[in-house]
């Protein structure tokens, strides 16, 4: 079946080529690394600890891992791999420099080969259910032990890997450990043909994310240079087209009540910020942009954020905040950074990216429900107007995020006995 896999990738090869190059054309983060996809990796220094994860979700939700292993294994290089350039520019963004960061290669024989014979890593971290049979293979071959953490299977991913079913039973049957989110997981895991005895539960790195350190200090400062007051404020974080309209509508019923509240807009792709300041001018709204710095002083009601890498920061100047990727078919964002920040969490129907984060913080009762302009709007006057049912909603989230610790320490567990 390998074998197969394997003539897949080298027909589909010219046109995986044509769709790198327009990639390539519309965005310059896709031409960096392309040497890295065929597995020509500049390592700063080889056996070392190699762990990967797919795009920007999965390395944000890695950091506590990475940092981890850093504490415990000083002497011992790192490497990090994305399967997106977005995610190989945010832990660049995110990590220290001696960290090597890189695109993992694609799943060619040659490449994965060529990887891992410049890598040479002790172990292979794998986060979440990536499952690449031929770099798993050579893995196998070079006798890399491979762990998987934080394993989940969706129920469609499920049925996706069962059409293949004897591939998939192969490839899974090479990693030393699986640490599986939860027993659901565990359990189509080992029915798709993962040995019993190697599958464990584990929990979902995700909830031990941390805020960064002095993250307080810098919103603290940067309240001051916006001068932002003891104004309310909410961020609508990560929003896509389709979005941004309903959201605007909802401030605008918002300022009837508060007349003193302030928006902050932040799209998920910086690149639509143009048009989404269009539709700010053409709604008639009083706004700043954080690219040409200016400032979010009383006269301003809407502030564009289309700047990468101050989410964060922003987050601890709200008071409420409105998850993007919601309202529309997107799926939804990360949950647990707004969470730990004390934040109510305001989402649409939309949330088959983190169904099961957004069910536990919604049974815990830091979540509200909203399907249009409306319904987001009177949401945000309830808890405006009401500070303590705002701050209960808000302390929900962070006790859920608490109550859900630990799977780092687990995973490191697993990393350890292997490593011995």
């Amino acid at each position: 079946m390998r074998t197969l896999y394997s003539l897949a990738w080298y027909l589909l090869a010219p046109a995986i080529a044509v769709r790198l190059l327009l990639l390539a054309i519309r965005d310059p983060a896709w031409r960096r690394g392309l040497g890295e996809r065929l597995g020509r990796i500049k390592t700063r220094a080889p056996r070392g600890i190699w762990v990967h994860a797919a795009s920007v979700g999965e390395i944000q939700a890695t950091l506590p891992l990475i940092n981890a292993l850093r504490l415990k294994y000083p002497d011992l290089p790192l490497t990090l791999t994305s399967f997106t350039p977005s995610g190989r520019e945010h832990a660049l963004r995110m990590l220290p420099e001696d960290i090597c960061c890189a695109l993992l290669p694609f799943d060619f024989p040659g490449a994965v080969r060529r990887f891992l014979e410049r890598v040479k890593p002790r172990i292979a971290i794998v986060v979440e259910t990536e499952l690449w049979p031929n770099l798993y293979a050579a893995c196998r071959r070079a006798e890399v032990p491979v762990v998987i953490v934080s394993a989940r299977v969706t129920e469609s991913s499920a049925r996706a890997y069962g059409r293949m079913r004897r591939l998939t039973a192969a490839t899974l049957s090479i990693p030393e450990v699986i640490s599986a989110q939860t027993e659901v997981d565990a359990q189509r895991i080992q029915a798709l043909g993962a040995d019993p005895t190697r599958v464990t539960i584990g929990g979902n790195i995700k909830f031990d994310f941390r805020l960064p350190e002095g993250i307080h200090q810098r919103t603290a400062a940067l309240r001051a240079d916006l001068q932002l007051g003891a104004r309310p404020v909410w961020i609508a974080a990560s929003t896509h087209d389709g979005e941004d309209g309903p959201v605007l509508a909802a401030h605008r019923a918002l300022l009837t009540a508060h007349p003193d509240a302030l928006l902050v807009l932040a799209p998920r792709h910086p690149g639509r910020a143009d048009a989404v300041a269009g539709l700010i001018e053409a709604a008639g709204f009083r706004s700043g942009r954080r690219s040409s710095k200016a400032s979010a002083g009383a006269g301003v009601q809407v502030y564009l954020l289309d700047t990468l890498g101050e989410l964060a920061v922003f987050y601890g100047l709200a008071d409420v905040t409105f998850i993007g990727g919601t309202l529309v078919p997107v799926g939804g964002h990360n949950l647990l950074e707004p969470a730990a920040f004390g934040l109510p969490l305001l989402c649409g129907p939309h949330v088959d990216s983190v169904r099961r984060i957004h069910g536990l913080l919604a049974e815990g009762g830091a979540v509200r429900g909203v399907v249009d302009a409306d319904s987001l709007a009177a949401e945000l006057v309830g808890l405006f107007g009401d500070d303590d049912a705002r701050r209960r909603v808000g302390a929900a989230g962070r006790r859920v995020l608490e109550q859900n610790r630990g799977a780092v320490e687990r995973a490191l567990h697993l990393v350890a006995g292997i490593l011995r």
